[in-house]
């Protein structure tokens, strides 16, 4: 049953009450599409240039595609503005848990106007799957440089309010209670706190991070210029903090830090307190 103010149960065609992915998966096409367009704002619709509720062509023609395989509890959407290239404007992976919550698996929103930054391929031009196999050291410098953050390939086109907006009113219409993440990076982590998000495991390694780079800290001591993502200036930023983790200064490497929000509540939570408002915190969505 849906519990935000004016949202109402999802449904099939027939009336009958939908209560996760895998419900839907078992839909034809067209209704699939017709549920899942609920996730896609709609200034997503004018940079594709495309009409509102539409896909804007057909088959491989199609600028934003519904992948949702029969009997899985799964879904993706995609989106490019030309349908033969492979960056995506808009990336969306949802999946259900065992648990009756809704796992919001990806989601990246790029400016395909701005410049491309390829941190997402090894120094051979291989996929380096979020660097894990490898890394481009030339392109992270650069993409550094401009603001961008780990594994940001563009801009974004700072949508990512509009989205989730829409992802709370859909999961709360399918009866589901809570949303949970795996941010992949600090700077993920901090954009989610902003969201309302509090952490099942991660919270004491946020913690322990903020003090680290405080004046006199540990991870503040290891800012020793030794490589131009540890300059000490980073410590005060979440885009320094993030591309100097990401660059390996803690002791162990950033995993396992799974986060939850409860829909229509906000958990209040801020490890980073003292950083700059004024940032730019422009970010993969």
């Amino acid at each position: 049953m849906a519990r935000l103010p004016g949202n109402e149960q999802l449904t099939d065609s027939r009336g009958n009450a939908l209560f996760s992915l895998r419900d839907i998966s078992f839909l034809d096409a067209g209704e699939k599409e017709r549920l899942y367009s609920r996730l896609i704002p709609e200034r997503l619709y004018k940079v594709l240039g495309i009409r509102p509720g539409t896909v804007g062509g057909a088959g491989d023609t199609a600028k934003i595609r519904f992948i949702a395989p029969s009997g899985l509890g799964l879904m993706r959407i995609e989106a490019r503005l030309n349908p033969a290239e492979n960056d995506r404007v808009f990336f969306l992976e949802l999946a259900d848990t065992h648990y009756r919550q809704m796992e919001l698996s990806f989601c990246i929103i790029n400016d395909m106007t701005a410049p491309r930054y390829d941190v997402d391929k090894d120094e051979r031009g291989q996929d380096n799957c979020f660097a894990s196999t490898g890394r481009n050291l030339p392109e992270e410098m650069r993409a550094m440089e401009v603001g961008l953050f780990p594994n940001q390939t563009h801009r974004g086109l700072k949508m990512f309010k509009e989205v989730f907006s829409l992802l709370e009113l859909f999961v709360d219409g399918l009866g589901m209670e809570m949303i949970i993440a795996e941010p992949l990076t600090y700077d993920n982590a901090l954009r989610y706190e902003k969201y309302g998000f509090d952490y099942i495991t991660g919270k004491r390694l946020m913690q322990d991070i903020n003090e680290g780079f405080k004046p006199g800290g540990m991870l503040a001591a290891r800012l020793d210029n030794s490589t131009p993502f540890r300059r000490p200036e980073m410590a005060a930023t979440v885009l320094g903090r993030s591309w100097s983790i990401h660059d390996g200064i803690l002791d162990e490497p950033w995993d396992d830090v799974k986060i939850y929000k409860m829909i229509g509540r906000s958990a209040g939570i801020d490890t980073f307190p003292e950083r700059d408002r004024q940032e730019n915190e422009s970010s993969n969505t």
